[in-house]
């Protein structure tokens, strides 16, 4: 695995958002910026470039001079900070941004010698310079050539970056560079959230964050447990054993890893099968389990 830093850029003046700060908008209850955060999460090092804010996780913060100066002088105040030699660039209004695009940037430049960045190219076949990763020593010397020719960085365009570094290019996957920049973008991302086979990944994920918890465990294990308590039990039940079973994980020793929370969920779905079939075998006292059977056996015996 490629160790890299992260920089994201969380500045610009968000006019066509009527200048609210945009990377506090809120997606799915979660801010912008950490959603783009929680897809970075194995950076070495985050650099957020912008003004200073609450985030989920911890990160060094850094500011462009004059603030307002634009990507490129962003992107040279937030690399300077940085020490690892591969940089993942992204830019804070990415709803959608997973950590599996941040390893498909990094294993595609790591598997490409000859060059100095890997872009995320979108669906209209655009290259997307704010997702992507480079490889710091060329992506520095590219920013300090750009400044010794224009004088300076501030106010620049962006495209002028790829033209000084040989690229590699991976394809985005549906939504992937989806970026926020109006406030119909942002009703777009907060539906989609909301659809059948995506809403409860998300929700997942935003209680996680809120409660500061990285733990990945298997939500099918969860979820078949809390339907056999519903259905064996009583329905709230469900909620109350998959609560518990939560806590039984991280007072167990080793606590708290997915392997607690996969032995807690085992044997809370063992008690709920007995009890089903209890409730199959025993309302009428016509069946007796194979266990009772053997049991009075060896009493009569």
């Amino acid at each position: 695995m490629t160790e890299y830093d992260a920089v994201v850029l969380a500045g610009g003046a968000a006019r066509r958002l009527g200048g609210v700060d945009k990377p506090g908008v809120r997606v799915g209850g979660r801010a912008l910026l950490d959603r783009v955060l929680a897809g970075s999460r194995g950076a070495g090092k985050t650099v957020v470039v912008g003004g200073r804010r609450t985030t989920v996780r911890p990160v060094e913060w850094a500011r462009e001079d004059p603030p307002g100066g634009g990507p490129l002088a962003a992107l040279e105040a937030g690399t300077r900070r940085t020490t690892a030699a591969v940089v993942l660039v992204l830019s804070a209004d990415l709803p959608f941004f997973r950590e599996e695009t941040g390893r498909r940037l990094l294993d595609a430049l790591a598997a490409t010698p000859g060059a100095d960045a890997a872009f995320l190219v979108d669906e209209g076949g655009r290259d997307q310079p704010l997702v992507a990763a480079y490889r710091s020593a060329p992506l520095r010397r590219a920013l300090r050539d750009i400044a010794t020719e224009h004088g300076v960085l501030t106010g620049l365009p962006l495209r002028l970056l790829a033209r000084e570094l040989d690229l590699t290019r991976v394809e985005a996957g549906p939504l992937t560079s989806f970026d926020c920049d109006t406030w119909e973008d942002i009703a777009t991302a907060r539906a989609h959230i909301r659809e059948h086979e995506y809403v409860l990944e998300e929700w997942i994920t935003a209680v996680k964050d809120e409660l500061g918890i990285e733990l990945d465990v298997d939500t099918g294990v969860l979820l078949d447990l809390a339907r056999d308590a519903a259905h064996g039990v009583a329905r709230p039940a469900a909620p109350l054993t998959t609560f518990l079973v939560g806590y039984a994980a991280a007072k167990a020793d080793p606590g708290g890893g997915p392997e607690a929370v996969a032995e807690a969920a085992r044997k809370a779905v063992a008690l709920a099968h007995r009890w089903a079939t209890e409730a199959d075998q025993g309302v009428s006292g016509e069946s007796v389990s194979d266990e009772s059977r053997t049991g009075q056996d060896e009493a009569g015996r």
